[in-house]
């Protein structure tokens, strides 16, 4: 008789994304408050009246700089599963081997245990196998209109404030600030891949799963 599994607790099994998403509301809240208070001193020195923090949540200032992050994640996320298909980089723990086939790229065998897609097959295991890119596509899109929105927003307030008339949203998308913001942060986060693609080629940490072995030849490629 073989020994019974060692029960784990909800916490152990699902620590990675609960500390994650614990700091991502955390840092997302210490966001909004401070912005609450940066926005209302723009506004004062503006002459204008401040907005209560509820408004604030509605507001382009808020929104904008919300998705204007969150945009350039997705963005980053969508490329790195995509590329990382077909591209490599020799020594990196980020690549796929170089010349042999691995574990992802076997085909889809249905059974009990595999997601309902892979037993249903045709166009459904299609989409399936394609569903991390398309998910995080989707998800930028919607973060860059979002972003459009929330700077269009705060532009045509500071218009107002200004004495100065709105801008359709279609002038707006045609101005620079909005190409600046968002190749700002897109910048940063091709630079963050590029860093770990090629940091793991020398660079080990003992235990985690986005390094090589620590004894593993700098020359060897993938986990």
């Amino acid at each position: 008789m073989t020994a019974a599994e060692p029960k784990h607790s909800f916490f152990y099994r699902n620590s990675l994304s609960i500390v994650f998403i614990t700091l991502f509301l955390v840092t997302l809240a210490g966001q909004a408050i401070t912005g609450w208070h940066e926005h209302n001193s723009e506004l004062e020195q503006d002459n204008a009246a401040p907005i209560g923090f509820t408004a604030y949540l509605q507001s382009g200032h808020f929104i904008s700089a919300t998705f204007e992050n969150f945009e350039s994640e997705f963005l980053q996320m969508a490329l790195y599963v995509v590329l990382t298909v077909e591209l490599r980089q020799k020594g990196s723990a980020e690549s796929k081997s170089l010349d042999e086939k691995e574990e992802v790229d076997r085909e889809p065998q249905p059974g009990k245990d595999a997601p309902w897609a892979v037993n249903k097959g045709g166009w459904i295991l299609k989409l399936y196998e394609n569903s991390l890119f398309a998910m995080f596509l989707i998800l930028f899109l919607i973060s860059w209109y979002l972003h459009l929105y929330g700077s269009w927003v705060d532009h045509n307030e500071q218009q107002a404030l200004n004495g100065l008339p709105a801008d359709s949203m279609g002038n707006y998308l045609t101005q620079a600030n909005f190409w600046f913001e968002a190749f700002q942060n897109w910048q940063s986060e091709f630079l963050s891949i590029a860093s770990i693609v090629v940091f793991t080629i020398f660079l080990r940490q003992k235990g985690s799963p986005e390094s090589k072995p620590v004894d593993a030849p700098n020359s060897e490629t993938g986990k």
